[in-house]
């Protein structure tokens, strides 16, 4: 079971350092293939969350990819409403856990579905736009 930890973190690590949350992937690593219950999977997540994310930090931070300016107000109020996160999902059943988190994944892949035929749609219209200029 180490070894499939292992690479469940390694993906969650690569996912979580280039910005896109690696929970999204390793609660649902854990869950599936590692049987984990839902809310032990959110812990493990989060607990592993924080050394990844510091050095995904250090190095945005050395990049200058961090504006500190609108991330305080971002963290102050994560942080609060974490807390209430936590203590509402201590108070739900583990199959409603496992229903809701699959409803935010949907929900989340389908708006970035959305978002990417978007920027298909606009890159073509300058694309035809620049083609008629191109005729004119």
């Amino acid at each position: 079971m180490l070894f499939w930890e292992i690479v469940i973190g390694a993906l969650g690590g690569i996912i979580g350092g280039m910005g896109m949350g690696g929970g999204s992937l390793t609660i649902p690593l854990l869950t599936i293939f590692l049987s984990y219950e839902q809310l032990l999977a959110q812990g493990v997540n989060l607990v592993a969350f924080l050394p990844m994310s510091l050095v995904a930090l250090c190095i945005h931070i050395k990049n200058k990819l961090v504006d500190f300016k609108s991330t305080w107000a971002l963290a102050v109020v994560g942080c609060l409403f974490s807390l209430g996160g936590a203590i509402l999902a201590n108070h739900i059943e583990n199959k409603v856990l496992k229903i809701l988190f699959a409803l935010f994944l949907i929900a989340l892949g389908i708006w970035q579905l959305v978002e990417m035929i978007k920027e298909v749609k606009k890159k073509k219209l300058k694309n035809k736009k620049s083609d008629e200029g191109e005729m004119n």
